[in-house]
């Protein structure tokens, strides 16, 4: 791994200006989800995004 490669659970330098399309890349990448911004001492500090998985409901068939 290369010094810059980073895994997402390590912490990553962002510029203040670049938090933001941090955000839209997550959301845009989503079709249900959560996208979670995490700030300290006004300041962002995390990025947290859940994404969720649904299925189709089918009604039984009847036999």
């Amino acid at each position: 791994m290369n010094k810059h490669s980073k895994t997402s659970s390590e912490p990553q330098r962002i510029d203040e200006d670049r938090w933001l399309e941090v955000v839209r890349q997550h959301v845009d990448s989503l079709r249900f989800g959560v996208v979670q911004i995490v700030v300290h001492d006004s300041r962002v500090t995390q990025i947290e995004r859940t994404e969720r998985v649904r299925f189709d409901k089918h009604p039984l068939e009847k036999l």
